[in-house]
């Protein structure tokens, strides 16, 4: 499907924007054409479904709500190229230059935290506001220059277990580190786990191998530093997937309008445990 014969009808509701290398992006696009738009983008290895809980939400409050699936997930083509930051923020300019968007707050969750600041610092003048949240910035990887990260030997295991025991780990770590029911006293909720592994399992595990290296390895410090717009960074201490101390308050502290925004005991998917609190300091931050 080419971008000329997506119709006005079917692209207000769902379809898909063809990149220049020839990738399919599947979109989600709801709400009046005269709301002001919020962009989301999910974390690995999900796919816009992720937001379902703030689509609801930001719809009902009038906002106009897109969340596209990245380039080798979800509904999106499994490429076995271009599964990188530059071509994820290539892809998603492609889809905001077709529906036009401007003046757009542009949401990321995890992974989507490091496109959502890619983006701002390239394509500013389209964006009013963003938000990150338990995202990988400035960079996870250990390095001379960020010596509190972690070394490459840290994401082997999701390298290989995604490329080799996918059905199984896709299981594993929503029943453990993502929603943080390996904590004590805190009970699983199966269904989060299913909708997790149908999530991650509509994606191509080429792709979603190739992705441990953009999130774990991609430095996002000079982005942070070009961008101009108000950011909300909404991390939580107890994240055990993306390290807060290496993350939200440095990502923070390089904005020149950041905002952190500290939880204390959430869980590194709490955009979907916690929707209710992270839904109501979302819609604070978009109309202060």
């Amino acid at each position: 499907m080419t971008n000329n014969a997506i119709s006005s009808a079917s692209r207000r509701a769902s379809g898909t924007v063809t990149t220049t290398d020839g990738v399919e992006i599947f979109y989600k696009d709801w709400g009046a054409d005269s709301a002001q738009p919020v962009v989301f983008s999910h974390g690995w290895p999900l796919s816009g479904d992720d937001w379902d809980p703030q689509m609801m939400f930001f719809l009902d409050h009038g906002y106009r709500v897109i969340a596209h699936d990245r380039r080798g997930h979800g509904r999106s083509s499994q490429t076995d190229t271009g599964n990188d930051m530059d071509h994820y923020v290539a892809d998603l300019a492609a889809l905001t230059k077709h529906l036009d968007l401007k003046d757009a707050i542009h949401v990321g969750h995890s992974t989507g935290g490091g496109e959502v600041v890619h983006y701002i610092a390239r394509h500013e003048d389209r964006v009013a506001k963003g938000a990150i949240i338990s995202a990988v910035p400035p960079l996870m990887l250990k390095t001379d220059a960020n010596p509190e990260g972690m070394p490459r030997e840290a994401f082997d295991p999701y390298r290989q277990q995604t490329a080799f025991n996918r059905p199984q780990f896709y299981i594993d770590v929503p029943s453990g580190p993502f929603y943080g029911f390996n904590r004590p006293g805190v009970k699983t909720i199966p269904g989060l786990v299913q909708n997790w592994w149908r999530q991650g399992m509509m994606g191509g595990v080429k792709a979603h191998t190739d992705c441990v290296k953009a999130f774990s390895e991609t430095d996002f410090t000079e982005d942070l530093k070009k961008i101009t717009v108000p950011v909300l960074v909404m991390h939580s201490k107890d994240d055990q997937v993306v390290p807060y101390a290496d993350s939200g308050p440095k990502s923070a502290a390089l904005l020149k309008h950041g905002t952190l925004k500290t939880y204390e005991n959430y869980p590194h998917g709490m955009i979907t445990t916690h929707a209710d609190v992270i839904n109501a300091d979302l819609l604070a931050f978009f109309q202060s």
